[in-house]
């Protein structure tokens, strides 16, 4: 069962912890409500910038030493941005949990961005784009977010552009943050053998410092979809495509049927049937999955195959078909129990990754203030019925309200 502990300091930011006796990691971050979304129109990218330009200098340290700082003691400083969140995260032995502590506050709220230093970084960043752009199945991906979320933030890059992120200057970084961050939507979490009174010890001593903001922001809100198809020739050799539609929202109760529908479909086991029907019975994919990621407001749901290019329309006609299957014929007793057993059998190991605990934590009571425990999530897996999930089937995988995204050979 899922336990842990939340102080809340003075000053408003949240203290999490979960205590974990059997390991000698202490896996800690600081997450944040603030993502690519939050962004002006004219500073795309700048979310991403300001995860690398967090390790590029603060008011005492240079670059040299906050890379250094852990890494000379094994562990490991690391970070991500997406479209609602950005963290500063470690890993390091619990006897360095106070070191890893104090470092990721100073990168946190104390990062100077040195124009010297937003120079080279957005180079490195540039190549990254560059690098990406190169990698159709990952591009093809993120670009598809474009097509459903076509003029909405949710749309946009984390990358940002070419353009935004050779225009971004210091000043943006100190605007977007005195805009955006705010106590109450941010916190840190960690996950560590270490007793909880010892954590909040050690925030009290580091965070109380850091000024009282409490902040109300409005996220504009998605509700414009229009299904459409759009194909773009490319300099490749493999037929790529994207096929989805927007799904339910982060704390819609339809969110866990959905995911077991689309983890049935598409997921990571190779008994999905999207595999066996299109790679295992006709040989056309290497790969072929369907993703579901969820936001505050909506939800998204993808499916990725790659093929050649005279397979493309066939192996979509196979997608769609499998699609019509799950709207049209309920799951059999014994396939439901299975694809039950699958889900939870998966979702159990997945949290036996304390690292990965640890930020499921931090992001579940940033977005729902609280943390649904895996007994909780097993009982509502347990409770679906056959029904329930063609009922959703209906309504998310209508094969009118699906948008394509193909990128053919040149």
């Amino acid at each position: 069962m899922l336990e842990y502990q939340i102080h809340t300091l003075p000053n408003g930011i949240r203290v999490v912890h979960k205590q974990v006796l059997h390991t000698k990691i202490a896996h800690s971050g600081f997450i944040m409500d603030i993502g690519s979304r939050d962004e002006c129109p004219n500073q795309l990218g700048l979310a991403h910038f300001w995860e690398h330009m967090a390790f590029k200098g603060t008011q005492k340290r240079k670059s040299f030493h906050i890379l250094n700082r852990l890494e000379s003691v094994g562990g490991e400083l690391n970070a991500y941005t997406t479209k609602e969140k950005i963290c500063f995260y470690s890993s390091v032995l619990d006897i360095h949990f106070e070191k890893s502590f104090e470092l990721l506050t100073d990168i946190t709220f104390h990062s100077v961005f040195p124009e010297r230093e937003i120079e080279k970084e957005r180079g490195v960043i540039l190549e990254e784009m560059a690098m990406y752009l190169d990698t159709p199945e990952e591009a093809i991906v993120d670009e598809f977010d474009a097509v459903v979320f076509d003029g909405h933030p949710l749309g946009n890059n984390i990358l940002g552009t070419k353009e935004s992120v050779s225009s971004l200057t210091k000043q943006d970084f100190l605007d977007f943050i005195n805009r955006n961050l705010s106590n109450n939507s941010l916190l840190f979490c960690s996950v560590s053998n270490l007793p909880f009174e010892k954590v909040v010890k050690i925030a009290e001593k580091y965070l109380s410092d850091i000024p009282t903001v409490q902040k109300q922001r409005e996220r504009v809100p998605f509700d414009t979809y229009l299904p459409k198809t759009v194909t773009v020739e490319k300099p490749i050799s493999q037929a790529h495509c994207v096929i989805g539609c927007p799904a339910y929202a982060l704390s819609d109760d339809r969110r866990i049927p959905f995911f077991m529908l689309v983890n049935l479909l598409g997921g990571p086991g190779m008994n999905s049937r999207l595999n066996l029907a299109v790679r295992e019975k006709h040989g056309l994919v290497y790969t072929i999955d369907a993703n579901y990621a969820t936001y505050i407001d909506t939800g998204l749901l993808t499916i990725y195959f790659g093929t050649e290019k005279k397979q493309l329309k066939r192996t979509t006609s196979l997608v769609l078909k499998e699609l019509k299957k799950l709207r049209e014929k309920p799951l059999g007793s014994l396939q439901l129990h299975t694809a039950k057993e699958q889900l939870m059998g998966q979702l159990a190991m997945a949290e036996e990754s304390n690292m990965g605990l640890m930020m499921m934590i931090g992001k579940s009571i940033l977005d729902l203030d609280r943390v649904e425990s895996l007994n909780e999530i097993f009982e509502k897996i347990k409770s679906i019925q056959a029904g329930d999930l063609v009922d959703i089937a209906n309504d998310v995988l209508r094969e009118d309200q699906l948008s394509f995204l193909n990128y053919v050979p040149a």
